[in-house]
């Protein structure tokens, strides 16, 4: 994968540190975590520019990212992205788990969380950003989207008028 980055170190280093905070109840993981990379990277050596980059590509796997496939932060964030695209079975545990983490979340409430959020990954032109991700796991992540989606809607339908 590092030849296709166009800075092939800070994309290692974001990848390493994208999820080094995750606490499925906070809404700043990628902040805590970019700032823990630059506190440690910094303390490390790591120029300034270096770390910004670094930080702009872990705020990426935020999902609110670039999608010009020539960004670092489009291969960063198709990366995170990529269980989406592994065969059924690994993507079911996947989604397994992560009712797991959310299991705070009661089920009717993460049930339709989940399925608007695997919808905005669907109404996307295509998943993923960059050309060798979509040539290798589009077809297979919209149908493991695809049937996750339509799993979630079954146990709970939509609302009325939604």
């Amino acid at each position: 994968m590092s030849s296709r980055a166009r800075q092939p170190d800070e994309v290692e280093a974001a990848l390493w540190f994208h999820d080094a905070i995750y606490d499925p109840d906070a809404g700043d993981n990628e902040e805590r975590s970019a700032a823990l990379a630059e506190t440690l990277l910094g303390g490390a050596g790591v120029r300034t520019e270096h770390l910004a980059e670094i930080r702009r590509l872990i705020l990426a796997t935020g999902h609110r990212g670039s999608r010009d496939a020539s960004d670092d932060a489009a291969l960063i964030t198709d990366i995170d992205l990529a269980i989406f695209g592994s065969d059924p079975a690994r993507f079911d545990e996947y989604e397994r788990d992560i009712r797991r983490e959310y299991a705070f979340v009661p089920d009717g409430e993460f049930r339709r969380r989940r399925a608007q959020i695997l919808e905005s990954f669907m109404a996307r032109p295509t998943v993923f950003a960059t050309p060798w991700f979509i040539e290798r796991l589009e077809t297979r992540a919209r149908a493991n989207l695809g049937r996750s989606i339509t799993s979630l809607r079954l146990v709970d339908p939509p609302a009325p008028g939604a």
